[in-house]
């Protein structure tokens, strides 16, 4: 496998970046162990949020505004990236189309670029290849509860991926 595959689950305020927020951000690296994970928490940068999103979170609107600024936590994920993965980080998540949107937008408004390039990779796309069947679902393979917590979702995706690739799936 190779060791560049990062999975990452954020929490957002609310269903787009730039009108709400990501407010946590999960990472880890796959790979047996699966012992080098980021967290961050960050301060909202839109006025706006939604309460349906934030009860999700268990995060309260006044919670959110003591997080970390968000060029702060930007800046300390690009490092972890820079300090645990050797060439590219692969981004990979569950729901790709969710997190990498607000991933992309953060790097961009705060790095001024994406560590990741310009692409992401979903689990549940790949777990359908590896079955041959859009039926199919890799749940099931996650060890750890999904709890909204971004680095547990993000441990039991990674848990899934390395179950995937003891089944012969070539990553």
């Amino acid at each position: 496998m190779n060791k560049n595959w990062v999975m990452v689950d954020i929490e957002a305020d609310g269903p787009a970046p730039g009108l709400y927020s990501m407010i946590e951000l999960g990472a880890i690296v796959v790979e047996p162990g699966l012992t080098r994970s980021f967290y961050t928490s960050l301060q909202p940068i839109s006025a706006d949020y939604d309460q349906a999103a934030l009860n999700i979170t268990g995060h309260s609107r006044e919670q959110t505004l003591n997080f970390k600024q968000p060029l702060e936590a930007m800046m300390d994920f690009d490092k972890w990236l820079k300090d645990n993965i050797s060439g590219q980080p692969r981004f990979i998540s569950d729901n790709n189309g969710f997190d990498w949107q607000f991933v992309n937008y953060y790097c961009w408004q705060f790095l001024k670029q994406n560590p990741f390039g310009f692409s992401s990779q979903n689990l549940g796309s790949l777990y359908k290849g590896m079955k041959q069947d859009t039926r199919q679902n890799f749940k099931h393979l996650r060890k750890t509860a999904h709890t909204h917590n971004p680095v547990d979702d993000a441990r039991g995706n990674a848990e899934a991926m390395l179950a995937m690739a003891d089944q012969g799936f070539k990553f």
